[in-house]
This record gives structure tokens, C-alpha cells and sequence, in this order.
């Protein structure tokens, strides 16, 4: 038998929840400049705790470059702003909610 969601009503199965949740998060790009001129691109407004750690390793993957992710804020080293907001756009955020 289906488990069906007390919310909506309707099976868990039709619908995923991680896309409604990815359309409605506000998230903000920034790039700093930190000691010894190292420039650094933050990305802070993810909320869920295990796509900051899939997105992360997937960003520093494709854009070749080093990083961490520190709390709720993605740091990767490097300029990388316009490049992530692209990802993002295409792991299914909306581009109107992207700052920065």
C-alpha cells in the first residue's frame, strides 16, 4: 500500500518535495577577497543540510577548483560567480531568487 502525504493528501510517490523547496529558497552569491588576495565565492541559502554537501562536491568537481562548505555557506576558491549561478539554475532554482 502507498504512504500518502498528510499535507496534500496524495501519494508520496507522484510528487517530490526537494523541487518545491528548491523553487522557493532565496540564495545569495558573493565574492570576497580574504588574506594574501585570495578571492573567494560564498553561496549561502541553501537550507537543506545534505544538498549543501551534494552541491558542494559537485561545484568544486565542475569547476575544478578547491573548497569547503562551512556551516550553511558553500566556499569555493576562485571567481566563480556567474558559473554558479548557472548550476544552480540548472539543478532547478529559480533564477529570480538567485542574488548576487
Amino acid at each position: 500500500m502507498q504512504e500518502i502525504d498528510k499535507i496534500s493528501g496524495l501519494p508520496k510517490d507522484l510528487f517530490d518535495i526537494s523541487n518545491i523547496t528548491k523553487e522557493q529558497q532565496k540564495i545569495r552569491i558573493d565574492v570576497i577577497k580574504r588574506k594574501f588576495s585570495k578571492i573567494i565565492t560564498l553561496v549561502r541559502g541553501v537550507t537543506d543540510e545534505k544538498e549543501i554537501k551534494d552541491l558542494g562536491k559537485e561545484m568544486k568537481q565542475k569547476f575544478a577548483c578547491g573548497g569547503t562548505i562551512d556551516g550553511k555557506i558553500i566556499e569555493l576558491q576562485g571567481n566563480h560567480k556567474e558559473k554558479v549561478r548557472e548550476f544552480l539554475v540548472k539543478k532547478g532554482y529559480k533564477k529570480e531568487l538567485i542574488e548576487g
